[in-house]
């Protein structure tokens, strides 16, 4: 995947599963990420969402690790959890980081137990996410990443409580908010989130099939019209 001074062994990890070309999302948003600064990023489901977030939080975090989280991410279900885990795992090999998932149905007792012994990226339920770091006691100022995949989903959910409490509680982090829809109690929580955010709005991209369905289309048209000039101009010799 070509992205500017991309991390090369997160660049290997996304060549060997295919992604060898950056889509829209990655290639409008990867810099300024990159940066540090804080993010609204509109985008629908299908965008390579997950992707993103993935090879974003591996390149800012692989150079080195720590006992303390930092990167959060939060999402919607276990399902949720489970599939992020999942894509680090396959695109953070060789880096040393940590990632680890919890979820509503997990054993509390037991991700207490790993979370302690030292993970980088820490990937949950706002539900548990919220009842591991007022109760456990880690050192949430170590945060470099704060990320809310799919706002849309979790406000229904009535989650934005739990998500501002552990955000008032880090003194400084980079704060990534991903959404279908720039609704209005998404633009709330964002005012209560951030300050000065860079906005993008992605659009949904073509497939490879629909393009080639496109330009039969349009292949398709241009026959018909010559075809009908074809026959205007024997009309015209008769």
């Amino acid at each position: 995947m070509k992205l500017k001074k991309i991390n090369e062994i997160l660049q290997q990890n996304l060549v060997a599963d295919g992604l060898t070309k950056a889509n829209t999302l990655q290639k409008e948003t990867f810099s300024t990420i990159k940066s540090g600064a804080d993010c609204v990023i509109v985008a629908a489901e299908g965008t390579g969402r997950s992707t993103t977030i993935a090879l974003n939080v591996i390149q800012q975090l692989a150079r080195e690790t720590e006992e303390s989280p930092r990167a959060l991410i939060f999402v919607e279900s276990k399902e949720k959890v489970l599939e992020m885990e999942a894509l680090f795992d396959k695109y953070a090999k060789g880096t040393n980081l940590e990632i680890y998932g919890i979820h509503d149905k997990g054993d509390t007792d037991y991700d207490k137990n790993y979370i302690s012994t030292g993970v980088d990226v820490l990937i949950g339920t706002p539900n548990k996410l919220n009842d591991m770091l007022s109760t456990a006691g880690y050192n949430v100022n170590r945060l470099k990443m704060f990320i809310i995949d799919d706002a849309n989903s979790l406000l229904k959910l009535r989650h934005e409580t739990k998500m501002m409490r552990i955000s008032n509680s880090i003194a400084k982090t980079q704060r990534i908010l991903f959404t279908e829809k720039l609704t209005e109690r998404v633009e709330i929580l964002i005012d209560k989130l951030m300050l000065e955010p860079y906005y993008f709005d992605i659009e949904e991209e073509e497939t490879e099939e629909e393009e080639s369905d496109a330009e039969e289309k349009d292949l398709g048209a241009e026959n018909e019209d010559e075809e009908e000039d074809e026959r205007k101009e024997e009309k015209e010799e008769n």
